[in-house]
């Protein structure tokens, strides 16, 4: 048999303060990366860098990203950190406009904010001003100045605002090819009637008389009968409980 190999506490005394050194040279790196980590998160918190940086919102068509900023309540200067997401999309749906609303943080220190609006239904006319009626039955602040609504009709005349929210939402059903015939609104009902009257001047001459309830499953019909009647007859669709056609008289269509 071989000899066993003897080693003196001498030659392995080298080898125990190499190993001593190797594990306190680890702690010391592991100390000074913990105090520089320290720093790094204490000069982050206290300086602009733990500042919003960007603030990308998308999906807004008619409210500004000011307006939408200022109802968040956020701005450049807020901590990145710091900020709820729930309470951000809480602040913002507080606009009456604003449908649904998403946001994420990003990389780095960038807000995303994805907004849904409501779509308007109708414009309203009081006192000579107009208001957006939204599909949900909202109406917003008057417009600014003196232009006029495009593309929406407009609501003349109504004898309740009960009655906006109905047509609100049967106006939002109608397919775009319909809606965009309507011109003007008028709801004759009182708030006492079970069912709301509502009369509709289209932009091809034709007046449709009808309930709010069911309009947009009613109107289904409105092209049809349109091209049925033809191009030269102009009269008053009345599509109440049963639907028939009612031409105007010369005297009529004279004064209209």
């Amino acid at each position: 048999m071989d000899k066993e190999k003897i080693v003196t506490i001498e030659d392995r005394i080298p080898k125990l303060k190499a190993q001593r050194k190797q594990k306190a040279n680890r702690r010391i790196i592991m100390y000074l990366s913990f105090f520089f980590i320290l720093m790094l998160v204490i000069v982050y918190f206290q300086s602009s860098l733990s500042d919003v940086k960007k603030i990308e919102i998308t999906g807004n068509r008619t409210i500004s990203e000011k307006e939408i900023l200022a109802t968040a309540h956020i701005d450049r200067h807020s901590a990145f950190l710091n900020l709820s997401k729930q309470e951000i999309e809480d602040n913002i749906l507080k606009n009456k406009a604003i449908a649904s609303v998403e946001v994420k943080k990003a990389f780095y220190n960038t807000l995303v904010v994805t907004v849904k609006e409501y779509r308007k239904a109708a414009y309203v006319q009081k006192k000579g001003r107009y208001y957006p009626l939204l599909e949900s039955g909202k109406l917003l602040r008057a417009m600014k100045g003196k232009s006029l609504p495009t593309g929406e009709p407009i609501v003349s005349s109504y004898q309740s605002e009960k009655q906006l929210l109905p047509l609100a939402k049967e106006l939002s059903k109608l397919p775009n090819s319909i809606y965009q015939r309507i011109s003007e609104i008028q709801l004759p009902s009182n708030e006492q009637e079970k069912n709301f009257k509502v009369e509709m001047f289209m932009s091809d001459g034709y007046e449709v008389k009808a309930t709010i309830h069911a309009l947009a499953k009613k109107m289904d019909s409105y092209p049809s009968i349109v091209q049925q009647l033809g191009p030269h007859r102009k009269g008053v669709i009345n599509m109440d409980v049963s639907t028939y056609f009612k031409e105007y008289s010369k005297e009529e269509v004279q004064k209209k």
